[in-house]
């Protein structure tokens, strides 16, 4: 078994995003020589997250937007003084952590997953980290 860490930075262009990872994430195992074990996908910000979700149609992350800002709306009235409470409660619903297993040398997903960066206080530059552990 070998560990392996990777980080790259994202720079989102919107107050709330749903940006698809899912290809950088397949170079970083690639590039780790892995060929069964998993990746570990980490976001260290507390006003973004982390999902997997379909891939295949856009809408279905329009409408994942959609359903958080009717759960969690941004104008709402909240004691946190900076403006983004919010986005603070979507990070915690949504999760700022997920492990995708490595098979065969490749991120074993589903036919129509895909893994989303999910920014909800943005634009910014964000930071995604990884942890690759496998056997080569």
């Amino acid at each position: 078994m070998f560990l392996q860490l990777f980080k790259f930075s994202i720079k989102t262009t919107k107050r709330e995003q749903f940006v698809p990872i899912t290809e950088k994430i397949k170079k970083f195992v690639k590039e780790s020589e892995a060929k069964v074990g998993s990746v570990k996908i980490f976001i260290p910000h507390t006003t973004a997250g982390v999902t997997i979700n379909e891939n295949s149609d856009p809408d279905v992350r329009r409408d994942f937007q959609t359903i958080l800002n009717e759960i969690v709306p941004h104008q709402r009235r909240f004691l946190h003084s900076e403006g983004n409470s919010d986005s603070h409660f979507k990070s915690s619903l949504i999760g700022t952590f997920i492990e995708v297993p490595i098979e065969k040398g490749e991120v074993d997903l589903g036919q129509m997953q895909g893994i989303f960066f999910c920014e909800f206080d943005g634009p910014r530059t964000r930071t995604v980290k990884l942890q690759i552990l496998a056997e080569k």
